[in-house]
């Protein structure tokens, strides 16, 4: 019993370690490659170390977000540390442009042509925009005549919005009920959680 704990502190300080060094969020399976042991052992580990975190209620908390891990501030240092940090910069986004992404976010993945059609206008400039910020990316090919290319969110996109994956996105009726400047000040605040490690 004694060893079982002892390897599970080594593990757990081990997972911490290569979570606070990284400045991506750290995936499941790197955790369990680098200890050497199952998946779902390495989850039940890291579950508890998102809990004792929690319950430290200390400077640091771990979340799962972006298909990984990764450490934030406690929200509670939020006025402080926004206070001390607010040179970060922001990424804004025209209404057009935001318009653009939720289209990308709940129809990719989606072509130019599709995305033109839902909105009306020209959405070029748009997804070169949102491309250049890493919010959208290419993800294929359209397999009819002309083989339009396909769109779809990226990994910076789910750890901008705070979430690990598309399935966390508000059902489509809750944003249609959200104005754009609403939508347009979720993306651009300054994230409780964004003084990261």
């Amino acid at each position: 019993m004694e060893n079982e704990k002892a390897t599970k502190s080594y593990y757990k300080g081990l997972f911490e370690s290569l979570i606070f060094l990284s400045s991506e969020p750290v995936k499941l399976s790197v955790l369990a490659d680098a200890a050497g042991i199952e998946k779902f052992y390495t989850r039940e580990l890291v579950d508890e170390l998102i809990l004792d975190y929690s319950e430290k209620d200390g400077g640091l908390i771990l979340r799962e977000i972006g298909g990984g891990y990764k450490f934030f501030s406690n929200e509670k240092y939020y006025d402080i540390l926004s206070k001390i940090f607010k040179e970060r910069k922001k990424t804004t986004l025209s209404k057009s442009t935001l318009d653009t992404l939720a289209i990308i976010a709940y129809k990719q993945p989606i072509t130019l042509p599709e995305i033109d059609e839902i909105r009306g206008c020209s959405s070029r400039a748009m997804v070169t925009s949102l491309i250049s910020k890493k919010l959208v990316k290419t993800v294929g090919q359209k397999e009819v005549p002309g083989r339009p290319t396909l769109y779809g969110t990226t990994n910076e996109f789910l750890i901008h919005f705070g979430i690990s994956k598309l399935s966390e996105l508000p059902h489509p009726e809750e944003v249609k009920e959200l104005k754009f400047e609403n939508l347009d000040e979720l993306l651009n605040r300054d994230d409780k959680y964004q003084y990261e490690q």
